[in-house]
């Protein structure tokens, strides 16, 4: 489900036009896969514009709150469902739909609640304010088969610090695709922040 590199570039994106060109820029920069955040009314659209325009990349959906924008991004075409937390009544939705989901946990609780419904893939949040790499070390001693997706407060400086433990399966973070470069259209930097983070992680 996530790409080779173990890097999930997190989106938010308000302009369907830029939607395609920042795609290929991620995947120029060695990256096949991104998250776009439902935090603007146009996200389900510029998801949909991805999967037509671009469908060599792979899209998730992030920041999904509710079941009906579960309904949303599945018909643009999302291939994943991340949220911030953990909603039973979001789970079984994307059950229904047949689309993986990535629940936000941080506590011990919500680990075994999302091991209670059969998920052994969570996302860490908010990262780096819930205890960061020193947390994700204490859960994965109990919890030995889960493995966490990290995300908040993670950029270059400190990702390789999360993708050395061995329970992280990726880290998400905004880092490479920041609003102001989207709105400015400045893909360049996109493609050079990724290719950047990649040279990075890979000599380590």
């Amino acid at each position: 489900m996530f790409n080779d590199n173990r890097i999930i570039p997190v989106i938010i994106i308000s302009d369907e036009k830029k939607a395609v060109p920042l795609a290929k820029a991620i995947w120029d920069g060695g990256l096949s896969c991104m998250e776009i955040t439902l935090r603007t009314k146009q996200a389900a659209d510029c998801i949909k514009a991805i999967r037509i325009g671009f469908p060599s990349m792979h899209v998730y959906a992030g920041t999904v709150l509710t079941v009906n924008q579960v309904d949303e991004v599945v018909g643009a075409g999302a291939e994943c469902v991340v949220t911030p937390g953990l909603n039973q009544l979001v789970v079984s939705k994307c059950r229904e739909k047949k689309i993986p989901v990535v629940p936000g946990c941080c506590t011990p609780t919500e680990i075994e609640q999302a091991l209670s419904l059969g998920i052994d893939i969570i996302k860490f949040f908010p990262a780096e304010a819930a205890g960061g790499c020193k947390m994700i070390r204490a859960l994965s001693a109990p919890y030995g088969n889960v493995r966490f997706v990290p995300t908040g407060g993670i950029d270059i400086s400190n990702v390789n610090n999360y993708l050395t433990i061995k329970s992280v399966l990726a880290c998400g973070g905004s880092w490479m695709a920041p609003d102001e470069w989207i709105k400015n259209g400045q893909f360049e930097n996109v493609y050079n922040s990724v290719k950047e983070t990649l040279t990075l992680i890979n000599q380590n």
